[in-house]
């Protein structure tokens, strides 16, 4: 805050540089002011304290009393509305008759009730802790996934499904069809848990939370089988690194053919080359 002896002397300053042809504006600039400041220090040809910062402002007329401001926060936080944000509330309080405030003062008063956050069935539930599991060998973790390969028609995809074993990064199987779907993921795991010969023996499958890793007939199988399943947290996308990585090495292969497979046999081909 500008004291009024500091004032004094900036409007002195100010007076000089004008006198000396300096444009007044640039003046003011120097000293960190505007020129309607100045204008205000000077008004009457008096330097005049600048009371703003200090001066009492009347209360609005409008202002909720604490009466009406307790009566708000039990609305916001009882059953009917205390799941929904104050712009819902607002909005559907006049169809039952009743009016208490504006949109802008309800968020007010949550903030200031430090009531700005999920309330109700809204909550933000404790962060579920990523699932943490370890291979010493090989055939005891699998992760894999389901990737686009590009088709010759533009929006048209293979689909390549991928399974790797995260010990020794082999793909221990795959296959690639012209659709997503849980029965074609339920087929590959049969066949790849046939191949590699693990029988009664402990196998954990990791995958993200798509629709064909959670299909009915995709956990029938591996329950049959007995493989344990594992997915990764939603909305974390580096819960399944492995089947990406390799799935990103397949990508930017220098021979990739990123214009598009002619054929699902001609995609199925390369892929053959890649795995081998």
């Amino acid at each position: 805050m500008i004291l009024d002896a500091d004032r004094s002397q900036a409007a002195t300053l100010i007076d000089e540089a004008v006198l000396s042809g300096a444009a007044k504006y640039k003046a003011c600039a120097e000293l960190g002011i505007t020129i309607r400041t100045y204008q205000r220090w000077m008004a009457a040809g008096v330097i005049k304290s600048d009371g703003r910062p200090d001066s009492v402002r009347p209360i609005p007329k409008n202002k909720l009393t604490l009466t009406e401001r307790k009566q708000l926060v039990d609305t916001m936080n009882s059953k009917a509305y205390k799941s929904l944000p104050a712009s819902q509330m607002v909005a559907a309080l006049p169809d039952e008759g009743i009016y208490l405030a504006s949109e802008s003062t309800c968020y007010r008063v949550l903030h200031e009730e430090k009531l700005q956050h999920r309330r109700g069935r809204g909550q933000i539930n404790d962060r579920k802790v990523a699932t943490t599991h370890s291979a010493s060998g090989p055939n005891q973790l699998w992760s894999w996934d389901i990737t686009w390969l590009p088709a010759p028609a533009k929006g048209v995809h293979f689909y390549l499904y991928l399974i790797l074993d995260v010990f020794s990064r082999k793909m221990v199987g795959w296959e690639i069809h012209d659709e997503e779907s849980a029965v074609h993921a339920a087929t590959l795991i049969r066949r790849t848990h046939l191949r590699e010969d693990i029988r009664d023996k402990p196998l954990i499958l990791h995958s993200d939370n798509g629709s064909p890793m959670k299909g009915a007939s995709m956990l029938e199988t591996l329950y049959q089988l007995g493989i344990a399943t594992s997915f990764s947290r939603p909305r974390v996308s580096n819960d399944n690194a492995y089947s990406e990585s390799i799935l990103k090495t397949c990508k930017y292969r220098p021979d990739y053919p990123y214009k598009g497979f002619l054929s699902i046999a001609e995609a199925r081909d390369w892929v053959l080359k890649f795995s081998h």
